[in-house]
């Protein structure tokens, strides 16, 4: 791999309501713990700590606005996690091709 794998990056998006709040955050161009909490499955306090562990990873980032945080996403962060998924991507696909190549090796010497 080119990239070199950041765990904590890979356990941020790992979580699908972080996900989700990735995308919420990136359609709307941010937004609050409050904010998000009305398009999710969630509490407000459950949405605060998912947001304090994208800020943690460094994919979000908060500005103070009124009483509360607004969020935004780090693109050049989001971007890094992309090509991270994608090298894994080439890697996984090089060892199936392998794979293939052995399994069709074994059933040709069985025919």
């Amino acid at each position: 791999m080119t990239t070199a794998v950041d765990d904590d990056l890979w356990s941020a998006i790992g979580d699908p309501t972080r996900r989700r709040m990735l995308d919420l955050l990136l359609s709307e161009g941010g937004g609050t713990a409050t904010s998000l909490s009305e398009h999710l499955p969630v509490t407000r306090q459950a949405v605060a700590k998912h947001l304090a562990v994208l800020d943690r990873a460094g994919l979000v980032h908060a500005r103070p606005e009124g009483r509360e945080k607004q969020f935004h996403v780090d693109e050049t962060q989001l971007a890094r996690a992309a090509a991270q998924l994608a090298d894994v991507g080439k890697t996984w696909d090089a060892r199936l091709q392998r794979i293939k190549r052995i399994a069709e090796t074994i059933e040709r010497k069985k025919n």
